[in-house]
This record gives C-alpha cells, sequence and structure tokens, in this order.
C-alpha cells in the first residue's frame, strides 16, 4: 500500500474509532433512561400483583364464602359483548360482582359470525350458562368507529378486515350521517348504528332463532356508555317476536 493508500486507511480507522466512542458515549446515556423505562414497567406490573392481593383481602373480608361460590362455577344472568376499549370496563360501570356477567370483547363490539372465538363465547353463554341476556355495548368516542368514518386503511391487514362490517353500516346510513355537522355527534351516532346493526346479526344467527322458537331467552339488548357522563342507554331490545325500540335513557 502506498503512502496515499495508509493515509486514507488511517483517516478511515480514526473515523470509525470516533464513531464507535460517539456511540459507547450515546448508549451510556440512553442506558439509565432505559432502565428507567423498564424499571417503571416492572413497577406498574407489581403494583397490579399487590393491588390484587389488596383486592382479595377486601373481598375476602366483605364476603369470606364469595371465591369458594366461584370456585364450585358459574351461573351469570348475562354474556356482555363490548369493546376492548380500556376505558369501557364492563363489570365496573354496572357494578357487578365476579361471576355475574361473561364477557367477550373485541374491537368496536362487532358479533363476528365467522369467527369462531366469539361462535364459542356466544354457544357456551346461550347453551351451556343459558343466559337470559345479551347485551352489546358501544361507547362514544369509539376508536374503532372512527377508524371506520373513512374507506382509508388503517395499514393493520386485521383491523382494516374487522372493521369491514362497520364501513358497510356506515355506507347504509351514509344520507343522515351526513346531515350532521358535528364530528363528535356523528361519530357517537355511528356508534348506535353499529350497535343496532349487531343486535340484527345477533338475532338472526341459527343458534339464537332456536333457542327464541323454544324460550323466547335470551333476550339481546343495545346499548350505549357515554364516556363523557358515566352513564348506559338503551337504545334497541329484541326477543323472539322482534325489535323493540326503547326510548328509556338509562338502564
Amino acid at each position: 500500500m502506498n503512502e496515499s493508500g495508509q493515509n486514507v486507511h488511517l483517516h478511515q480507522m480514526a473515523h470509525c474509532a470516533q464513531e464507535i466512542a460517539l456511540w459507547d458515549g450515546f448508549e451510556t446515556y440512553r442506558l439509565p433512561f432505559r432502565n428507567k423505562i423498564e424499571e417503571r414497567q416492572m413497577r406498574f406490573v407489581e403494583r397490579l400483583l399487590l393491588e390484587n392481593q389488596a383486592w382479595a383481602s377486601e373481598i375476602k373480608h366483605r364476603d369470606p364464602n364469595m371465591f369458594d361460590r366461584l370456585s364450585a362455577g358459574q351461573s351469570p344472568e348475562v354474556l356482555w359483548i363490548g369493546c376492548s376499549d380500556s376505558r369501557v370496563p364492563a363489570e365496573q360501570l354496572c357494578n357487578t360482582s365476579p361471576g355475574e356477567m361473561f364477557i367477550h370483547r373485541n374491537v368496536a363490539n362487532r358479533v363476528c359470525p365467522n369467527e369462531t372465538g366469539f361462535m364459542s363465547v356466544l354457544e357456551y353463554a346461550v347453551a351451556v350458562l343459558k343466559v337470559r341476556h345479551i347485551i352489546v355495548c358501544g361507547h362514544h368516542r369509539c376508536g374503532g368507529i372512527k377508524a371506520a368514518m373513512t374507506d382509508e386503511n388503517t395499514g393493520l391487514s386485521h383491523l382494516d378486515h374487522h372493521l369491514d362490517g362497520i364501513r358497510n353500516v356506515r355506507r347504509r346510513h351514509a344520507d343522515e350521517l351526513a346531515e350532521i355537522t358535528d364530528d363528535a355527534e356523528r361519530l357517537d351516532r355511528l356508534v348506535a348504528f353499529n350497535v343496532a346493526d349487531q343486535i340484527r346479526t345477533l338475532s338472526e344467527l341459527p343458534l339464537i332463532q332456536a333457542h327464541w322458537s323454544r324460550h323466547q331467552l335470551p333476550t339481546i339488548h343495545g346499548m350505549v356508555y357515554a364516556l363523557e357522563t358515566g352513564r348506559l342507554r338503551e337504545i334497541q331490545r329484541w326477543n323472539g317476536e322482534g325489535c323493540e325500540r326503547v326510548q328509556a335513557c338509562a338502564v
């Protein structure tokens, strides 16, 4: 290697050494920050475990036999089909105890007859647990419904496929939705349209039709939860005799 080539080589080595030193310094700087994130995540998990212990102790003190009853089996009155949104916890907003509600949640509270997971929940609830009520509950400011307000893909293939049915609901009600000028009100209106569509789909399933022909149960309720007030309202009710629009604002 000639002198000129050696100089270039030495320059490249020096540059690499400088980059390595800078990266090592960056990593040293980053390490406390990364540790803080990991520590915060660990603290959250530890908090969950501690909260569970506190909850279990409180329940045991308040109702000493509850866990024995739960261990013996379940007989819930209701199948709740709700949204996965973390702001809509079924048990808390209905103020129910463990064992009172059988729960299935997915994005935008959809009834999915072609999904084995959904149908296994429904079949078990109706045929084995013999629930007397099925509630499909949507909620205001739903992110899934907001994503379905346009035909633009989210970039998440499974989610886009899941939202196709809601986009069809939006198209069927396009004229009425177009008359609503307020974006939040339009979104909440589609939430209600979606709930009505899901309970109609439920009512047409052979499993439900078969039980209606024998027992007139379960009754299907369409509800909407208002995040801004914490209140539930029932908008429709279906039983073996057909659909009933419900005027009451709360249940």
